[in-house]
């Protein structure tokens, strides 16, 4: 969803703000960057054939324009092999630099939850390559994203079931208590290698049980206590 803007300052039409709702709010939620992190999940990681005990974390971004909140997925093109992986948003209300792990929490606005969609054959032909992933990962409407809760509502969970069925069949279930890094350790590691600000998301990770979708397929999902999510592929 993107938010118009005054245009008479530019001299091409600008495109409007990115934005995510709000959970009760007429308001809406500014997205500045999307840091999604890698293999965060012990049993996805094994699944996509590496050794989690072995990695530090490491994150790529989407783009801001990528997220989708209208409940259709549209099937990308290029791609033959397009991947669910459901995951946590954590939205961050304050930015720094070098946060310490026992303040991190107090950089967050709130929570939701989000689909890093993923065609699986590009990203796999990037990795033989040595190449970036971002034909892979940042494509349009690669973020279908629920609205936002804050954190002043439901907390911080850190517990939870994530889940994501697809025609009413059990595809995705784990819990948020198995992330390997957690949200605080997420948040300190990133504001060392970035300056982070309001308006950024983290997509926090996805369990095991990542699969392809087709057109026609129904994908819905959550996180337990957090929110959920309907998006048909289209």
């Amino acid at each position: 969803m993107n938010a118009p803007i005054d245009t008479s300052a530019y001299v091409i039409t600008p495109p409007g703000i990115p934005t995510l709702p709000i959970v009760d709010s007429d308001k809406l939620f500014p997205i500045h960057r999307i840091y999604c992190v890698g293999r965060n999940y012990a049993e996805h990681a094994i699944e996509m054939g590496h050794d989690p005990d072995k990695e530090p974390p490491f994150f790529f971004q989407k783009n801001p324009d990528n997220v989708i909140t209208n409940g259709t997925f549209p099937y990308p093109d290029k791609s033959s092999d397009v991947h669910f992986e459901m995951e946590m948003l954590v939205a961050l209300g304050k930015g720094g630099v070098n946060i310490p792990l026992d303040k991190a929490m107090e950089h967050v606005w709130g929570y939701g939850v989000g689909l890093d969609m993923t065609r699986r054959d590009l990203q796999g032909e990037a990795k033989k390559l040595g190449r970036p992933w971002e034909v892979g990962k940042s494509f349009e409407a690669s973020a279908p994203c629920s609205a936002l809760v804050p954190a002043s509502k439901i907390g911080h969970p850190d517990h939870g079931k994530v889940w994501l069925n697809v025609n009413g069949k059990p595809r995705q279930v784990g819990d948020l208590n198995q992330m390997i890094w957690k949200v605080p350790e997420m948040i300190s590691y990133l504001s060392g290698l970035f300056e982070l600000q309001p308006g950024d998301i983290i997509m926090s990770g996805t369990p095991a049980g990542v699969g392809a979708i087709v057109r026609g397929d129904l994908m819905e999902g959550g996180v337990d206590g957090v929110g959920t999510l309907n998006f048909k592929v289209v």
